[in-house]
């Protein structure tokens, strides 16, 4: 195994964590930020008021999502284990 086959995995697999957290981190980032606008327009300066919302979004969009993030790593994990004669050649 080359280390230029090394970073390609590596590449590929950072590439792949980033698309599949997109969704949650986008989710939680717009409902943080109404949450936010509503606490400042009605002054209420609670700092727990965020953390159920964001959850329970959070939740909705993995069982919305999910199916695609599981399909996206069952079909990496294939293809790293269709490739592993040619790591292991290479």
């Amino acid at each position: 195994m080359t280390t230029e086959i090394v970073i390609d995995i590596m590449r590929q697999a950072i590439w792949l964590i980033v698309k599949l957290s997109a969704p949650m981190l986008l989710v939680s980032l717009i409902v943080g930020l109404v949450i936010s606008i509503f606490q400042t327009v009605t002054s209420i300066q609670e700092q727990t008021m965020t953390f159920v919302p964001k959850i329970l979004s959070i939740f909705i969009t993995l069982l919305v999502c999910g199916n695609w993030i599981m399909t996206e790593i069952a079909d990496f994990t294939s293809q790293l284990f269709s490739m592993f004669s040619t790591y292991v050649n290479g």
